[in-house]
């Protein structure tokens, strides 16, 4: 017998919504490891960004995606999109602007 697929929809919701919370709780975790590379970039006077070390993850979150079977375009605007926030924050850090929040 096959499942009703409004019991179906619901199910597939719930799972998505532990997938989020998880993704959610994931980022945070990078965000306090980014935080303490930031003081120690600023503790240090090291650039905020490391472009070559950008390139190199973004090498290889391709190569995973690919793996993964995601759009590896995609991941790669996820991680910009990620870095981006870190660097300023690193950038905020920097310049002695109070605590950044991530």
């Amino acid at each position: 017998m096959t499942e009703d697929p409004t019991t179906t929809l619901t199910r597939l919701r719930s799972s998505i919504d532990n997938i989020d919370a998880a993704l959610v709780y994931l980022l945070a975790e990078r965000f306090k490891a980014t935080k303490q590379v930031g003081h120690l970039k600023a503790e240090h006077g090291m650039p905020p960004s490391d472009p070559a070390r950008e390139e190199q993850q973004v090498a290889r979150l391709r190569n995973l995606a690919e793996q993964a079977d995601l759009d590896p375009a995609f991941a790669e605007k996820w991680f910009n999109f990620v870095v981006a926030e870190v660097i300023r924050h690193h950038e905020v850090l920097r310049d002695g602007n109070g605590a950044a929040g991530l």
